[in-house]
């Protein structure tokens, strides 16, 4: 079985005086070979560091590795202005850049901010026009205007830069679907792996709204964000009670990510505290220097560039996807 390029990065929760530490961290990331590395998005957090501007600092100090905001909190970020702050990062970065977009979780804390609270289902609807806008403001192209339901704007020229690719943090039939039809990749959360429950049950919807849409859903790539311990000696029980991946031995880790690529068509894999708090460095570099070259060298023979693949920018760690722009109702003229 022929297998896509796979990422491997890092995650964070990061407050502010964590700063230094996290920096730390990405640099020897992009020392050790990681491809990404990746923020929560939490502005009404005070003590957390604002993920674009905390991306924008990292990618500055690093050579290679990309990074993203895992995922970005659309309601408090307008689509129009969340276009020109990636494919600005895009352009100064050689390309490391990953737009990660959600429809908006915690609304009580959401609508603190100022933001008015929107039903389920409208939020859903708002987080498909924001990607499909996002998309049509890059790629350069004469002005563009869009009136959908939540976005609008007029005669807006794109920025002459690619648009990233955009994986969504989708939990719902809806916005599941919406990820099938628009995105290019989906992290299904904390909660999941790829013998969950919730990933069986949610890929489907995913591959079903891909292919209605006209598309291959090969090109909605799955990557997994993966908290667990890398600890010295095998553990007994690799698996909590509800069957998720907790961590164990280097060899432990190396034959289970490998069996998650080969068999189930995992794309990628972030590696979270598993306190959910900052990472922890030494397991870090346990990470990029034991764990994740063994399981590259593992499957190394069978992968194949994804499809509509084309070279990435020079610099980029992360495989160059092609940024589907679906067709909208709302009909927009460039």
């Amino acid at each position: 079985m022929a297998v896509q390029e796979v990422v491997f990065g890092f995650g964070a929760h990061s407050v502010i005086d964590d700063g230094p530490e996290l920096l730390r961290m990405a640099e020897q990331a992009d020392r050790d070979g990681l491809d990404i590395f990746s923020l929560s998005d939490h502005p009404y957090i005070g003590e957390r560091l604002d993920a674009y501007a905390t991306v924008g600092f990292v990618l500055g100090r690093t050579e290679r590795l990309a990074g993203f905001a895992n995922v970005s909190n659309l309601p408090l970020r307008p689509a129009p202005m969340l276009a020109r702050a990636v494919t600005s990062l895009s352009a100064l970065s050689g390309g490391r850049v990953v737009l990660g977009m959600g429809a908006g979780g915690l609304w009580d804390r959401i609508s603190d901010m100022g933001v008015p609270r929107l039903a389920p289902g409208d939020a859903v609807d708002a987080f498909e026009e924001g990607i499909v806008l996002v998309k049509m403001l890059s790629g350069g192209g004469p002005p563009v205007t869009y009136q959908g339901r939540h976005h609008r704007v007029n005669q807006i020229e794109p920025a002459p830069v690619a648009a990233p690719p955009v994986w969504t943090g989708s939990v719902g039939p809806k916005s599941l679907a919406a990820t099938g039809r628009v995105a290019d990749g989906w992290l299904p959360g904390h909660a999941a792996d790829w013998l969950s429950e919730r990933y069986r049950t949610s890929r489907p919807v995913i591959d079903e709204a891909a292919a209605a849409a006209g598309r291959d859903p090969r090109d909605v790539r799955t990557i997994f964000n993966l908290p667990g311990r890398i600890t010295d000696r095998p553990l007994a029980a690799t698996r909590d009670q509800a069957g998720r991946w907790i961590g164990g031995s280097v060899d432990q880790w190396v034959e289970e990510l490998t069996g998650a690529v080969l068999e189930h068509g995992a794309a990628g894999f972030m590696l979270f505290s598993p306190s959910g708090g900052t990472q922890d460095i030494d397991s870090l570099g346990r990470w990029g220097k034991e764990i994740v070259p063994a399981i590259r060298e593992a499957i190394g023979n069978r992968r194949v560039p994804p499809s509509g693949s084309h070279v990435p920018p020079s610099g980029s760690r992360v495989p160059a996807l092609r940024s589907h722009v679906p067709s909208s109702g709302s009909q927009p003229t460039r």
